[in-house]
Parts: C-alpha cells; structure tokens; sequence
C-alpha cells in the first residue's frame, strides 16, 4: 500500500517501523561470528549491510513505488538509479568499522531527499537500543530506554563548544586547525551518522567533517538535525545539497542554526 507523503505523521512512523525491522535483522548477525569482506574501494561489508538493505529497499519500493531509492550496497554493485527532485537514500548499516569492532555505534539510516534538500529523516543505532527521527516542518524526536522525547540544538554554553569527530575517520591535525580560534569546552568521538544526532539533541554543538563522505552516510542524520533547527553546510558557507553526481560530499560542518 502506498502512502501520501503529505501525511507527515504516518510517513515518519512508517520510515520507523522499517528501519526497526532492519535493526533487528542487523542484531541477529552481530550475535553471531559474522565474516567480512572488502568491496571494490576496499571498505568493509558483512552479511548484515546486506541483509539489511534488502528489508529496507523491499519496504520502500512497496510504500512509494514512483521513488527512486539510492542504496549504498546496491550502489557499490553498480546499481545507480536516475534521481530527480525527490529519491531515497539507504545506508543501512553505517559504521561498519564499529560494527566489526563490536562498539554498538552503527546505525541504519533511510532519508527522503526533496528538491536537494533531507526533509525526513530516521536514525536506528539498534545495539544502542536509541533511535532519533524527525521531519523538516514538524520537528524531531529521540526514543530510547527513557522513552520517547523532543529534540532541539541547544545554544552553545558560556563555557564554550562541545565538539564531536569521527572515531574512525579522524584527521586530528586537520581538526586542530580548523577549530583554532574557537572555545572548545569539550571534544568528544562518536561512530557513524550519530555525531549528526548529538547536536540535533542538544548533547553538542559542532560536527566538523574534515574527510570523505557519501550522501547516504549523512542524509538521514542531516534531516533529524534539520528537523531540530540546526544545519549542514561546506566549508565555504553553503547548504549541503543532495543528488551531487557520484554523490560524494565536500567537507562540511554541521551546528545549530
């Protein structure tokens, strides 16, 4: 059954509900002595980011046939849809170096992209058992054992700027510089799209990502933090747009608006 996607509610819940199936099917590999294995740019992959893309994709080309879905798997095996003005993006198991090292700081990521722009939004880290979603225009919400609640960016305290950065993909010279100048009161790491969550939260205020990205790693994250009233934008000042040819990301910073 497909869905209007100007039912908001239903949607973002319905976006919910398939990102849990697919933490569960995550979950049941990561119990077991799972193998991994290099794709063609050298990155991992295991059976979970595969079996999780299938639960996934299957969902959405049920809800919203007309959609284009761009899914990182199917992207790896050269499986690249046409994207117009409003398509998928599926990373379904980000943080995959997490996952192998067994940290619980994976997540599974699905956002819907309109006009350029993240508008929905649902980040599972499943292993955390937290799971953050939200929609542009009607705001954004974190569940977990304390249960379901709003979100906002906070305004950054007097005593200055926590700052979160890649566990796995830092670049500390890089980050030292770009921070210079700037009243850091805290510098914390965090895996995967859940350093995009954590400012949308309010539990910091600056994700500089000084290092490669694809679209589908940070879209989902994009939208919550959007939906929370902060932003993502490059380096020179401009909003992060999607749909970019090969759809890799410049390096961008994302913060309270």
């Amino acid at each position: 059954m497909t869905l209007p996607l100007n039912s908001a509610d239903a949607l973002l819940d319905t976006i919910v509900k398939i990102a849990r199936d697919a933490g569960k099917v995550i979950l049941a590999v990561y119990a077991t002595d799972f193998s991994t294995r290099g794709k063609a740019d050298a990155s991992p992959v295991t059976e979970a980011d595969e079996r999780a893309e299938v639960v996934i994709t299957n969902a959405l080309a049920a809800l919203t046939p007309d959609i284009p879905i761009v899914a990182e798997e199917a992207v790896s095996a050269g499986k690249i849809p046409q994207v117009g003005n409003r398509f998928w993006l599926v990373d379904p198991l980000d943080g995959t170096k997490e996952f192998i090292n067994r940290n619980g700081e994976f997540t599974v990521n699905i956002a819907l992209i309109e006009e350029g722009r993240p508008t929905l939004g649902v980040v599972l880290a499943p292993a955390l058992q937290r799971l953050f979603a939200g929609r542009v225009g009607t705001g954004a919400y974190v569940e977990d054992a304390q249960g379901r609640r709003d979100i906002r960016c906070r305004a950054v305290p007097p005593e200055g700027l926590t700052v979160v950065a890649s566990r796995s993909h830092g670049d500390a010279a890089a980050l030292d510089q770009f921070l210079a100048g700037r009243k850091v009161a805290a510098l914390a790491n965090a895996g995967s799209s859940l350093k995009l969550c954590l400012v949308a939260a309010g539990e910091a205020d600056l994700y500089p990502r000084l290092g490669r990205t694809m679209e589908w790693d940070i879209a989902a994250g994009h939208a919550v933090l959007a939906a929370a009233g902060g932003k993502v934008e490059t380096l020179t000042g401009e909003a992060l747009r999607y749909g970019k040819p090969g759809f890799d990301n410049p390096h961008f910073v994302a913060s309270a608006a």
